[in-house]
């Protein structure tokens, strides 16, 4: 599983015109899940998520979690970010997760996160989203929790 998170001031997700998720200060995190992925990658990634330390505390270093600063998390289904781009001039879509066990395991993360964090919202899985955000830094993180990683 793939998480790109960015740290924002605001962020929001709409379909068809329709605003159906916004969000003021916290992450912005787009979600994608790979072949192999099980509910115990979506688990970690939860933990991780609101625990990683990407805010400033009083002397300006990122020692603060999303947690720790009760910032809003809005989670973004995508599907491209497991593309393998590492030959030709066209991605590769084979390393993602078929869309049934995607979108499983995208609301295995939207669960555990909800279950830990109390200001988290979501995009569309497998809608056209238009994604608005504004990066506060920018700040910008790739977070992986392979399949093949052990878990504590």
């Amino acid at each position: 599983m793939l998480c790109l998170l960015q740290r924002v001031t605001q962020a929001s997700v709409s379909v068809n015109g329709a605003t159906i998720a916004a969000i003021e200060a916290g992450l912005l995190v787009l979600v994608g899940v790979e072949r192999g992925d099980t509910p115990i990658q979506a688990e970690r990634m939860a933990e991780r998520l609101l625990s990683y330390r990407v805010f400033e505390d009083a002397a300006g270093k990122m020692n603060l979690s999303l947690a720790q600063t009760a910032g809003a998390l809005l989670l973004v289904p995508q599907f491209t970010l497991a593309a393998n781009t590492e030959q030709g001039k066209r991605p590769s879509f084979a390393p993602a997760a078929p869309p049934d066990v995607a979108v499983a395991l995208f609301d295995e993360l939207l669960r555990c996160t909800r279950e830990r964090h109390t200001s988290v919202a979501s995009g569309q899985f497998g809608a056209h989203m238009q994604v608005a955000l504004i990066n506060d830094g920018p700040v910008t993180f790739l977070l992986r929790v392979a399949a093949q990683q052990e878990m504590p």
